[in-house]
């Protein structure tokens, strides 16, 4: 077994009750091997009385060397974030629907996971994105995503009007529901219902999508990864910035948000089968018949 897996982190998707019987058969199946399972506090809330030890998540961070997650997609979106700055190889098990990032399937989960105990993985590098949000001159924000950010229109349902400036140039004003910033692992989220292209997350690239342009011209852009995006709000009677849909911050007319990569990445660990084709055609129904 590679000596960096010898303590595992198991972390469960929030506030659902039902992971706690996965969740123990797996930290059984661990502590069998010889390997030192932690669990967050949440995590073991639903598992209910047992002798493992239980650390608070940034604590995790730090001690873990591989954490494996099981929940969906959006459960894995929030632990990557939170464990980022901590080089934390994670797994993903699938408890959701679609289950982009978290590719293990429960019922197979014992064979994956021995697998990559004994070295039997394949890992890639996923990148994230971080803004700052500024009013004025002053900064109210600075917040990490992995799929994607966004602004966009609020409850008032009138266009918005934006000045996207890329590396300090000018790029266009756009009048629409908003505009996506994405990252790979995001074009398969929110741009790829904006009709944004799929990026293959090996790609170090930032995708920019327009939610409903009022012209139909402004057209999904993809620029390289050391580009820093600048959005600033012309007009809006309503608008928000959101982050990986986890969080969001109303905003006003000439506030601004600077997007760029975030210095961490996410290293994510599959089968050696894995393919990520295969994984396109499956999640988005390609080559079905009727």
């Amino acid at each position: 077994m590679p000596k960096t897996f010898k303590t595992i982190a198991l972390i469960g998707k929030y506030k659902s009750p039902e992971i706690a019987e996965p969740v123990l058969r797996l930290a059984k199946f661990l502590s069998e091997r010889g390997v030192k399972v932690l669990l967050d506090p949440v995590t073991a809330s639903h598992v209910g009385r047992n002798d493992y030890v239980v650390l608070p998540l940034e604590e995790v961070g730090r001690t873990a060397q591989l954490a494996i997650v099981i929940g969906g997609d959006g459960t894995m979106l929030n632990i990557a974030r939170t464990f980022a700055p901590f080089d934390v190889a994670l797994v993903g098990i699938n408890q959701g629907r679609l289950g982009f990032l978290t590719d293990l399937s429960i019922g197979g989960m014992f064979d994956a996971i021995a697998a990559i105990l004994d070295g039997k993985f394949v890992e890639e590098s996923r990148m994230l994105l971080q803004a700052e949000v500024w009013s004025a001159q002053d900064k109210v924000l600075d917040v990490v995503a992995f799929n994607d950010i966004s602004v966009n229109k609020g409850a008032q349902g009138s266009l918005i009007e934006l000045e996207v400036r890329i590396d300090g140039k000018f790029v266009y004003n756009l009048r629409s529901d908003g505009l996506i910033v994405t990252s790979p692992t995001g074009s398969t989220a929110y741009a790829l219902s904006s009709n944004g292209p799929i990026l293959h997350p090996s790609l170090n690239v930032i995708g920019l999508v327009p939610v409903c342009p009022h012209t139909l011209s402004n057209r999904p852009i993809v620029i390289g990864s050391e580009s820093e995006i600048e959005i600033m709000i012309l007009k809006a009677a309503d608008a928000r910035a959101h982050f990986d849909s986890h969080s969001h911050h109303e905003m006003k007319e000439r506030d601004k948000i600077v997007v760029k990569r975030c210095p961490y990445s996410i290293r994510l660990l599959h089968p050696l089968e894995h393919n990520y084709y295969h994984m396109l055609r499956e999640k988005l129904h390609w080559s079905e018949t009727l």
